[in-house]
């Protein structure tokens, strides 16, 4: 009886405002996964903190918390330097199925793990799954041979890294209560942090398409968790990038993988190898700041263009598609898909949609391009349900574009052609047509680094 009355209490203080110790949040933490906290009561803590705001110490000791639990991957004994990147999720956002193969055969060992998206946000994991036979589900084991022999491997999340933000994600999902910049960033720090990481590169999207809708809101979450690196002993670069519109032009799991595949062959569309080519900079300059035992310092322009040159490379070379096919293979996957992106799955009915005015495509809003792209059937509603992992669309036309009357906008792709016409209403909630062009996107907005860099 006394455990309950605690619990109650801890969180009607919360619900007061009032701050939670790194003590008390460890006892409601372990008492959930011991099952002496009801779920009922770990749905009102949630919702206390989403409605009274978390401080930094408390979102650190929830990490903190959460990190206990788990089974850390202990990569210590695997040589070379462990770097990650991982994103708050958009629209189109396929960056890391060209960034992981790019960076492992630059020379890091990247151990990427990935999740599933939910909602109009698309996660790797459904993008791997378009491959033919490539497994996403590895044991510790396997992600460590892997990541000896190829330098990089991209799978799911499993229970003994992250037992905790399994239990919560799903219940912060159906409480409403994902929509917290202290739960979301020890939500992705617990994990990142158990993948025994030696740095850590963060892209955080800000936009319409985005969970952070204004730079502030951006500003705050990418703050947050390099400040959890840095006091957790993991130097970390978040990097917030523009997500108010898709990143690239295909939307849609086996879509984007086709594109990742262009972009690997050096043909890709500029705002994609912009983000791309940044963020690899960032993980390349974090590993050469470990080497030399140096803090890590925003790039200047001449150096930034330096690493991408770099990048491009390697690309121009074929070292990361190449890359990219050794971990396709590796993981059972069909390698022949990656050079022939035909074999890969495609959706039976493709129609497009047409522009209704004449003018310039002043904006092209990512919510609704993402809504059009769930609509379709390449997202999902819930964390169980499955996707069509051919769904989706690829734009014709992106801002500054001009445009004629009855162009084609983009092209949807769907296997359930019932789904065609409210996907095109979506899509054109988002489409802005003017007299006049817009004004040039702003693809990077901001850098932040651990406090001592």
């Amino acid at each position: 009886m006394g455990t309950v009355l605690r619990v109650v209490g801890l969180i009607e203080k919360k619900r007061r405002g009032q701050e939670l110790t790194e003590r008390e949040i460890e006892f409601l933490i372990d008492g959930y996964m011991k099952g002496r906290v009801a779920e009922y009561q770990m749905a009102a803590l949630l919702m206390a903190f989403c409605l009274a705001g978390m401080s930094a110490s408390e979102a650190l000791a929830l990490t903190k918390a959460m990190l206990r639990a788990a089974k850390p991957l202990e990569l210590r004994d695997v040589p070379g330097q462990k770097l990650d990147k991982h994103s708050s999720g958009g629209v189109g956002d396929k960056v890391s199925l060209v960034l992981a193969p790019l960076a492992a055969a630059m020379g890091l060992k990247v151990p990427m793990l990935s999740g599933r998206g939910l909602g109009h946000t698309g996660g790797t994991l459904d993008k791997l799954s378009s491959i033919p036979g490539l497994r996403t589900e590895l044991s510790p084991h396997q992600m460590k041979a892997q990541l000896r022999d190829v330098g990089l491997f991209m799978a799911g999340q499993t229970e003994e890294l992250a037992p905790v933000d399994r239990r919560l994600y799903a219940l912060r999902d159906a409480t409403a209560t994902v929509a917290s910049v202290g739960l979301i960033a020890s939500s992705i720090m617990s994990k990142k942090l158990a993948e025994d990481l030696d740095a850590l590169v963060l892209d955080v999207k800000v936009g319409s398409g985005a969970f952070a809708q204004s730079l502030p809101e951006a500003r705050a979450l990418a703050a947050l968790m390099v400040q959890i690196g840095a006091r957790m002993g993991l130097p970390t670069v978040a990097v917030i990038t523009d997500m108010s519109e898709p990143l690239g032009r295909a939307v849609g799991n086996a879509l984007e993988v086709k594109e990742a595949l262009s972009a690997l062959r050096g043909r890709a569309s500029e705002d994609l190898m912009e983000v791309t080519l940044t963020l690899t900079a960032y993980m390349l300059h974090l590993a050469d700041a470990l080497s030399a035992e140096q803090p890590p310092q925003r790039l200047s322009a001449h150096v930034l263009k330096r690493y991408k040159d770099e990048c491009m490379d390697y690309i121009e070379h074929g070292d990361a598609f190449a890359r990219l096919l050794r971990m396709v293979d590796a993981q059972g996957g069909d390698a022949e898909a990656l050079l022939n992106p035909s074999l890969l799955p495609r959706a039976e009915h493709v129609e497009p949609v047409e522009a209704p005015e004449e003018g310039y495509l002043q904006a092209l809003d990512a919510y609704w391009v993402g809504q059009a792209a769930l609509l379709l059937g390449a997202g999902r509603d819930r964390i169980d349900a499955s996707v069509d992992v051919a769904a989706g669309l690829i734009l014709a036309a992106k801002p500054p574009d001009e445009l004629k009357k009855g162009q084609p906008l983009a092209m949807l792709h769907t296997n359930d052609p019932a789904l065609l016409g409210p996907a095109k209403e979506a899509f054109l909630e988002g489409v802005r047509i003017g007299q006049r062009p817009p004004a040039p996107r702003r693809l990077v907005h901001e850098v932040l680094l651990s406090p001592q860099g």
